[in-house]
């Protein structure tokens, strides 16, 4: 079974989130790191990831992703918080 992602990067000062779905979370958040993939994430340097769902269906996840980018900053603290409540760089290997 092939599993989707909904993750978020944020930066080091945990100011600026990006939403984004994938299939490959591992190599996903390398290519962030490397500063590729998406001109936003390099520009800010979102390189840390805080948080991620996993979904078996990827329209789901994508569904899942528009519903996050639609919400306040604030409420996406909260949701990240409710699993990783100091904000600390998530392993993903």
């Amino acid at each position: 079974m092939r599993h989707s992602y909904v993750y978020i990067m944020t930066n080091k000062y945990r100011t600026t989130f990006y939403i984004g779905v994938t299939s490959n979370l591992k190599k996903r958040i390398a290519e962030h790191y490397q500063g590729l993939g998406s001109k936003f994430t390099a520009k800010y340097q979102l390189t840390d990831l805080v948080y991620f769902e996993i979904f078996t269906d990827i329209i789901q996840a994508i569904a899942r992703e528009k519903q996050l980018k639609n919400w306040r900053h604030d409420w996406k603290v909260n949701l990240i918080k409710e699993q990783n409540p100091t904000l600390e760089t998530l392993d993903y290997g």
